[in-house]
C-alpha cells in the first residue's frame, strides 16, 4: 500500500519588538492562522548590544552575553517580557502553545542583518515583519528594517504588514510571467488548508506593457514540464495556471475567484486601489530578479510597498 506523503511543515520568522507597529503582526497572525497544526511561528527580537569590544561578532552567544553592558542586559529581560506576553496573545487567539516559539537576542550586524541571516539559516518559508510609522519618505531618505529587508531578502518571502489588518481576502496581481507564478506558489503552499481565506487572482493590462507571455520552457525548473505543457499552453493560461496551483494545493476552487480590469497606466497603484476598495487585506505580489534594470520608476513591487498602506504586501523573489 502506498502512503500518501505528508505535507511539508511552514515556518514563519516573526520579527517584533514591542512597539504597536509588532502588535499589528501579531494581529495579522491571529486573524489569519487561528486553528491550523501545521504552521508555526518563530518569534525574533533583537536588541541593539551596547558595551561590547571589537570583533564581539564572532564570539559565542555565552560569551557575548557575559559582556553585554546594564542598559542592553535591562532591554533584553523587557524584550523577553513581551515575547511572553506577545506568546500568551497568539494562543488566546487559537494559535496552539506548541506552534510557537520566541527569542530575544543580542544584535550581531544590526537589525535587519540579524534577521536575514536567522531567515535563512533557519530555513524559513517567510519572514514577517510590521513596518514603522517613518513615513514614506523618511524610509526612502533614512532607511528602515523593512525597507533594507526588501532590498536584500529575495531567497525568502517576505510579509510586511502597514497597519491593523483583519480582512482575510487575498488580492495576487498576474501576468503571466515565472515570478509571478511563483508569488502564487508560495501563497498555495501558505494557505492549503487555510479554512478562512479568500483568493482574487487580479490582471490589469498594464502589467503586461507590451511584454509577450514566456513560453512553458521557463518555468521547468521550477515546475513539472508535463504540468507546465499542460496548464501554460491554454489560451487562458494567465488566470488558469495559478488557479490550477492553488487547487493542486488543496486550497478549495470555490474561494477562487479572478478580476480583470483595463483602467489605469500605473499597475502598482491600480493594485494598491483595488485592494482598498473592495476590502482585500492582503496583496502577494512577485518581483523580477536583482539583474533586471528597473530605471527611474522602479518595478512594480517597489511602487506598490512605497504607496501601500493598512494593507498586507508579501513579496516574493
Amino acid at each position: 500500500m502506498t502512503e500518501t506523503p505528508t505535507p511539508a511543515s511552514r515556518k514563519i520568522l516573526v520579527a517584533i519588538d514591542g512597539s504597536p507597529y509588532s502588535r499589528h503582526s501579531l494581529h495579522y497572525l491571529a486573524a489569519l492562522f487561528p486553528g491550523q497544526a501545521d504552521i508555526h511561528f518563530h518569534l525574533l527580537t533583537v536588541v541593539p548590544a551596547s558595551g561590547l569590544p571589537a570583533g564581539s561578532e564572532w564570539m559565542a552567544e555565552s560569551e557575548r552575553l557575559n559582556m553585554l553592558g546594564p542598559a542592553t542586559r535591562k532591554n533584553l529581560n523587557e524584550r523577553r517580557e513581551y515575547l511572553q506576553t506577545a506568546t500568551e496573545s497568539l494562543i488566546a487567539a487559537g494559535i496552539a502553545a506548541e506552534r510557537i516559539s520566541s527569542e530575544a537576542r543580542p544584535s550581531r550586524a544590526g537589525a535587519s542583518a540579524d534577521i536575514l541571516h536567522e531567515a535563512r539559516h533557519g530555513l524559513y518559508d517567510a519572514v514577517l515583519l510590521g513596518r514603522r510609522g517613518a513615513s514614506k519618505l523618511e524610509e526612502l531618505i533614512m532607511g528602515s528594517v523593512s525597507a533594507d529587508l526588501f532590498e536584500k531578502c529575495r531567497d525568502v518571502p517576505l510579509w510586511i504588514i502597514d497597519g491593523e489588518v483583519d480582512s482575510r481576502r487575498f488580492l495576487v496581481p498576474v501576468d503571466g510571467s515565472p515570478n509571478s507564478l511563483a508569488a502564487v506558489d508560495h501563497l498555495a503552499f501558505i494557505l492549503r488548508d487555510n479554512p478562512r481565506a479568500e483568493i482574487t487572482l487580479f490582471h490589469s493590462v498594464a502589467m503586461l506593457a507590451g511584454r509577450p507571455p514566456a513560453p512553458p520552457e521557463e518555468y521547468y525548473d521550477r515546475w513539472d514540464k508535463g504540468w507546465c505543457d499542460t496548464h501554460l499552453t491554454r489560451p487562458d493560461s494567465l488566470f488558469h495556471a495559478p488557479r490550477q496551483l492553488l487547487i493542486d494545493s488543496g486550497f478549495p476552487a470555490e474561494r477562487i475567484f479572478w478580476l480583470q480590469t483595463f483602467r489605469d497606466l500605473d499597475p502598482g497603484r491600480r493594485i494598491l486601489r483595488q485592494a482598498l476598495q473592495d476590502d482585500f487585506g492582503t496583496i502577494v505580489i512577485g518581483r523580477r530578479g536583482s539583474e533586471v534594470s528597473k530605471g527611474i520608476f522602479r518595478g512594480v513591487s517597489d511602487r506598490l510597498l512605497l504607496m501601500a498602506e493598512k494593507v498586507a504586501v508579501w513579496i516574493v523573489g
